[in-house]
């Protein structure tokens, strides 16, 4: 596991206070309220439809929300366009990965550093790459001919070359083998120790995600219903019931 960050000064990078949001009648967030603070890994695991992707997805401007308020920094981001808020330091690489299949590995990278205006992408990319090597190593290889843990490689490093304060993962484990799951998150972790970069994470795999985060959300039906530290929640019998039956929710 992670060692939890130094005890933070400043306010939460990110707060979600009382949000609900939806898709006209369907209400898949009730008062969910959560903090972020600078450095942390942050999970939060819940079953398939618990709210877990429209939260990170509020948090990006789509869905708005219909209550509540969202900082990031201090700053209220509620209701603030999906690319005004990526320009404040949020970058997502979400489920199913949505690399550019036709563009090759080089040109999807690129892609993710629109958000840094007129400097030079050079140094983002090297960390990319230096995170994941087989992204160097097809860098002129077009994206829909990776294998799928490389293709949400590229999505990860396509998030990172905006230089993001703050970085959503959303299921980076979905559909890939153990041996490519315990890569990605390894790299998570380095990337975090490394660079002190701030992560909250949605994932189905609670064994691996809990272990890997300093603190850790529970979601059901759209409600938080428990927290605590990584350690915490993974000791409790009703995570490991509900949760921890051969890895997955």
């Amino acid at each position: 596991m992670s060692a939890a960050p130094a005890a933070a000064t400043a306010p939460p990078l990110l707060e979600v206070e009382g949000v609900s949001a939806g898709y006209g009648a369907v209400q898949a967030l009730n008062t969910v309220s959560l903090q972020v603070q600078p450095g942390e890994i942050v999970t939060l695991i819940g079953a398939n439809g618990a709210g877990k992707s429209t939260l990170l997805m509020t948090i990006c401007g789509q869905p708005r929300p219909r209550a509540g308020r969202i900082r990031l920094g201090g700053e209220d981001i509620t209701g603030q366009p999906t690319h005004a808020i990526m320009r404040r330091g949020v970058a997502q690489s979400p489920e199913g990965r949505r690399i550019f299949p036709r563009m090759t590995v080089r040109e999807n990278l690129l892609m993710g550093a629109e958000a840094l205006s007129k400097e030079d992408p050079a140094p983002q990319m090297a960390q990319a790459c230096r995170l994941f090597p087989r992204l160097q190593e097809r860098l002129w290889q077009r994206g829909g001919t990776l294998s799928g843990g490389e293709q949400q490689m590229l999505a990860i490093g396509r998030a990172l070359m905006s230089k993001p304060r703050l970085l959503l993962l959303d299921e980076p484990s979905l559909g890939l083998a153990p041996l490519v799951v315990r890569q990605i998150f390894d790299a998570i972790r380095q990337l975090n120790a490394e660079t002190g970069l701030t992560v909250l994470l949605v994932e189905q795999n609670a064994n691996l995600a809990l272990r890997l985060a300093h603190r850790a959300y529970v979601l059901v039906n759209g409600r938080i219903t428990m927290e605590g530290s990584g350690r915490a929640l993974l000791a409790r019998p009703e995570i490991r019931d509900a949760y921890l039956g051969g890895g997955h929710g």
